[in-house]
């Protein structure tokens, strides 16, 4: 049996900031690159570690007891490469607060196993999950019947949103009344997870409810960890700026749990621009089919059979965990086949008992205009005799009201407008009933020039916008 071969490296001062993982596999003489490992310690030190194959190839099967909730309110849910568990907080009982979680990675990387086994976990758990499938409910079509909430049309997801961020601004008043500043499990209130599976089906650039739904997982985000709201999304691995822009999701993910599987070049460049990765940092890469020798062939050579068949999903990276730049992989999660049916590893995992928690009325979140156009949570169109003469394709769809701080870096001309005149401005502009006041005014304004929005003040007395690239 062939041995691991071990290299100790001595690194600069700040450790290697520019890594290319093929010149090293190059300078090994190491065809196979996914069997080469580099990682950096702390301090002045990196270790690159050679194995006979690939040590993530062959997982074992997730276990129930892998899925319960241990004393540091975590799940296990794979291992590193050298065979350190991988674990994944869903609740912290020190501190009492929810999570804030993202899975990130491409089509056939594995997020969906991944969300079955989260799911599988807070039923297990006692965790009360509302389920937003927005791949028409087949990403993880066993959950049907295993949450106490699931929805699979957008418009359905915005109504879920909005009855979490309801419940958290009810935990907090009551939590406040009883002077508690925080949450403590089931008492009285059970941990509450959303999740929102294909979320950039809901937050990509065009979509009808991407605002709204931007500003309700940030809502959760910001106000639900501390009254045991959580919220955890799973999507595609392009631009963080397809998730409703990289702000809203920025402070989020540096605080939350994020996993990264199989990603694109422009997700990786986003989330080392955000600080997830540290600048200058490469991570290795995870190919798309482990093992593949990357070589030229000869005219007389043909390719094995099974060259291109994928065999990569579930190998990631635990980008907020104590070991970011540590490829790990997920355990198997249900049948290694496609089902003709519902998986039923799936289903044995899940287990027999009825979910905890009571699904969320949707209907009680249509707002009055809603309500007045006919809405159902079923379908964002107008009921009726007026619905039909218009038809549903054309029927606008109910989106969030603009914010102050919206509405005025889209009044803004180029030459700018003194702050009397941006107050007529805004006023007339049909987005509020209520006038604008000076105050509100000037805070937002102060708030757009610390987030870099606006230019600061130049002594003219006139508020420009910052001109675009």
């Amino acid at each position: 049996m062939k041995e691991v071969r071990e290299h100790v490296l001595k690194t600069p001062a700040g450790g290697v900031k520019k890594y290319d993982h093929d010149a090293l596999c190059d300078h090994l003489a190491i065809e196979d690159r996914s069997r080469v490992i580099f990682e950096q310690g702390v301090g002045r030190e990196a270790i690159v570690r050679i194995y006979p194959a690939n040590p993530l190839m062959h997982m074992r099967e997730i276990r129930i007891e892998d899925l319960l909730l241990d004393d540091r309110g975590r799940i296990t849910i794979g291992s590193y490469y050298d065979g350190a568990l991988l674990r994944f907080r869903l609740f912290d009982p020190k501190t009492g607060n929810a999570q804030r979680a993202a899975v990130f990675g491409t089509t056939g990387a594995g997020k969906s196993r991944l969300v079955q086994a989260i799911l599988v976990a807070c039923k297990r758990s006692g965790i009360v999950v509302h389920l937003a499938d927005l791949k028409s409910g087949q990403s993880v079509p066993e959950a049907k019947g295993q949450v106490a909430t699931r929805v699979t049309t957008q418009f359905e997801t915005i109504l879920m949103l909005r009855g979490l961020v309801a419940e958290a601004h009810r935990r907090m008043k009551a939590y406040a009344d009883m002077g508690r500043s925080g949450f403590v499990k089931d008492d009285p209130d059970p941990l509450v997870y959303g999740v929102v599976d294909e979320a950039n089906r809901l937050l990509e650039d065009g979509a009808p409810f991407r605002k709204e739904g931007a500003y309700l997982i940030k809502e959760l985000g910001r106000t639900g960890r501390s009254v045991g709201v959580g919220i955890i999304i799973a999507a595609q691995a392009g631009h963080l700026e397809e998730l409703g822009g990289s702000d809203t999701l920025r402070a989020m993910l540096k605080e939350g749990e994020v996993i990264l599987l199989r990603w694109s070049s422009g997700m990786m460049q986003q989330l080392v621009g955000d600080g997830l990765v540290p600048r200058g940092e490469a991570l290795q890469p995870v190919p798309k089919v482990v093992g593949r020798i990357q070589r030229v062939r000869r005219y007389n050579e043909v390719a094995k059979d099974d060259e291109d068949d994928v065999n990569s999903q579930g190998m990631l990276y635990h980008l907020t965990g104590a070991r970011p730049t540590s490829m790990a992989r997920t355990f198997v999660v249900g049948s290694v086949a496609p089902c003709t049916g519902y998986d039923p590893v799936i289903l044995d995992l899940y287990g027999p008992a009825a979910p905890p928690g009571e699904p969320i009325e949707l209907e009680l979140h249509l707002t009055a205009k809603e309500l007045e156009l006919g809405y159902t949570a079923e379908s964002p169109t107008p009921a009726g005799p007026a619905g039909e003469a218009a038809g549903a394709a054309t029927a606008a769809p109910p989106t969030a009201p603009k914010s102050l701080a919206e509405r005025i870096l889209t009044i803004l001309p180029p030459e700018g407008m003194t702050a009397p005149d941006l107050m007529t401005a805004l006023d007339a502009d049909g987005c509020s009933t209520k006038p604008v006041r000076r105050g509100t005014l000037n805070t937002t304004l102060s708030v757009l020039r610390k987030e870099g929005r606006l230019p600061r003040p130049d002594g003219t007395g006139l508020i420009v916008p910052i001109p675009a690239d």
